[in-house]
């Protein structure tokens, strides 16, 4: 897919009306703004931020879990790219964290925490960072077996898209034994369905992994080892070629990758080193790179410079790019490999007694002792990947316990704890619980199929799970009941609420609810109440709304002392107890 006139105006997707789009739509555009927002001047990538913004809120009013994860994803990658912005992306980042977890959506989970680890490699907190992309890959270890909800084509791409993640992150921190791994895993679940920009993305990440990898090599004087990882960067770097006229990256149409793409230019730069490549290395340097490149492509430059005599040149761009580097923690592996290709090109006066070459053997030394804590460093990731592997094995069977497994919502079990919890605890008063059962569910099973009547069910405990506060708790009860729990919340508040969660229910397509609605039973716990005496009530209450017509809210004032009364309508006060309410 060639990239567009759009894809390179952010602006020109304002033209359409985002309401008139398909879902389709609407994610490939995000996709192919994270493409663009990587190679754009900062006035452009704020244009983009604006825009993800924009699908993003289209995607929310949407409602499509998978959607809205996708499009969270994007919108924190474009700010974590965009310089000044990464800050910004940790309230979407915790936001697709909490999404993720609430619909089960592991993948996109997994992908939510490497791009914490990202966020936290920015803020210079590596071994944080490192944490965060053990969580993430030992969610991925678990992940398996594709969810038979999702087509395999678009789960493979999601598990393409969190390793990607994950390995940029081991990238930076210079893990590359585990990066390589990561990368690897990642090419095999594409393989069958790569798009070219996916094969481009595929072989541009892997010769930047090869050039870092090679010149840390160099600096323990691992020489041979480091000239073949730059001579596979630079057969990859011809093999990018092809895909790349064809990706989701802004280019110059006609130019070849090696003109447009700097870590392209260096792999062969470094591999081999000559004058005749000054001038591309040059224009490359001082254009808009991608991130993370420019000091790779300085570094070649350097050498390149050297091989032609010019070492003074070589030492100001050099330094150049370790002046730029001093705000940027991004890159701690890199900033120390311009270090290094400076104190070994660096000759001047200060040094001629000697003392640079001295120097010069220190830091190998120095360096020698750093690499052997790179097995260290691997099995820290490794150790914490495995325990965080336990820990969510420990997790899943807990909330095996606790949770119904066809709508992922808590169970009857969990409901009776949460309730005592909740009772028993003064923050939580007033305690408002309701109990909600599913208007014309039985003709679903009946007319349909009881398929169709799990997938009802599923849509149901989603939407009503969406339309309450997060401090709100949803359970399965049986069969099509469910109970609310909205603690610190009067009665007022609590029938206004569950309103408008019998009103999105109500506004479901039908080929997604078959046309069920909602009879909501709302009652407020009364001090020293039974959970089954509060249930009893609210059931009652459900009956009077199925009473009125269903597709409504009856809240019980009913001041009857014996649960079994109110649950019979014996008992009721003279006045009107009930009082069904219609959706607002």
């Amino acid at each position: 897919m060639a990239l567009t006139d759009e894809a390179t105006d952010p602006g020109a997707a304002r033209r359409p009306a985002l309401a008139e789009m398909s879902d389709a739509w609407l994610v490939g555009r995000a996709r192919e703004l994270i493409a663009a927002v990587q190679r754009q001047d900062y006035t452009q990538q704020l244009q983009i931020v604006e825009l993800m913004d924009e699908l993003l809120d289209e995607t929310q009013r949407r409602g499509e879990p998978t959607m809205i994860a996708q499009l969270l994803r994007a919108s924190a990658i474009a700010r974590l790219i965009t310089k000044g912005l990464a800050a910004e992306a940790e309230p979407r980042l915790d936001e697709m964290l909490a999404h993720t977890r609430r619909h089960g959506l592991a993948l996109l989970r997994a992908d939510a925490h490497a791009l914490r680890g990202r966020r936290l490699v920015i803020a210079a907190q590596e071994d944080p960072a490192l944490t965060e992309i053990a969580r993430a890959l030992a969610i991925l270890d678990d992940s398996a077996i594709p969810n038979r909800q999702v087509g395999i084509r678009q789960w493979n791409r999601m598990l393409w898209s969190a390793l990607n993640d994950c390995w940029i992150v081991l990238n930076q921190l210079g893990v590359y034994e585990a990066a390589e791994e990561v990368i690897g895993r990642a090419a095999s679940v594409i393989r069958e369905s790569a798009s070219p920009h996916e094969i481009t993305l595929q072989l541009m990440n892997r010769v930047k992994m090869l050039l870092g990898w090679g010149l840390r090599l160099e600096r323990i004087d691992e020489y041979d080892e480091s000239a073949e990882k730059f001579r596979t960067a630079a057969s990859m770097a011809v093999a990018a070629e092809g895909p790349f006229t064809e990706s989701l990256f802004p280019r110059k149409a006609g130019v070849p990758a090696v003109d447009q793409v700097g870590v392209l230019a260096s792999a062969q730069a470094l591999h081999s080193p000559s004058a005749d490549q000054i001038d591309r290395l040059r224009a490359l340097h001082e254009g808009t790179g991608y991130p993370g490149e420019r000091e790779i492509v300085a570094i070649a430059l350097a050498r390149c410079l050297d091989q032609a005599g010019r070492r003074e040149d070589a030492l100001g761009v050099l330094r150049h790019a370790r002046e730029s580097l001093t705000d940027d923690t991004s890159q701690p592996s890199m900033r120390l490999n311009i270090a290094r290709e400076l104190a070994r090109l660096d000759t001047s006066p200060d040094y001629a007694s000697g003392a640079s070459q001295s120097l010069i053997d220190y830091a190998t030394r120095l360096e020698s002792e750093m690499w052997s804590l790179r097995e260290s460093q691997i099995a820290t990731l490794n150790a914490r990947r495995e325990h965080e592997r336990l820990s969510a094995e420990h997790g899943a069977i807990t909330q095996q316990a606790l949770q119904d497994p066809l709508t992922g919502l808590p169970n009857r079990r969990a409901l009776d704890e949460k309730l005592r919890q909740l009772a028993s605890s003064a923050d939580a008063q007033p305690l408002a619980v309701a109990l909600v059962d599913l208007d014309g569910f039985k003709g679903v099973n009946d007319k349909a199929s009881h398929a169709e009547g799990d997938n009802v069910l599923r849509v149901v405990a989603s939407t009503l799970r969406d339309a309450l506060r997060g401090d709100d708790l949803v359970a399965r009860y049986g069969g099509d009941e469910f109970i609310v729990l909205l603690p610190g919340t009067p009665a007022s508040a609590a029938k206004m609420a569950l309103g408008r969660a019998v009103k999105s229910v109500a506004g479901l397509p039908h080929h997604l609810s078959h046309g069920v609605t909602l009879s909501i039973g709302l009652v407020s716990l009364r001090p020293q109440e039974r959970g089954e005496q509060v249930l009893a009530r609210a059931d009652a209450a459900m009956y009077q709304a199925k009473r009125g017509g269903g597709n409504q809210v009856a809240s019980a004032n009913s001041m009857a002392a014996d649960p079994a009364a109110a649950w019979s309508g014996e008992g009721l006060p003279t006045d009107p107890a009930w009082e069904p309410e219609e959706p607002s």
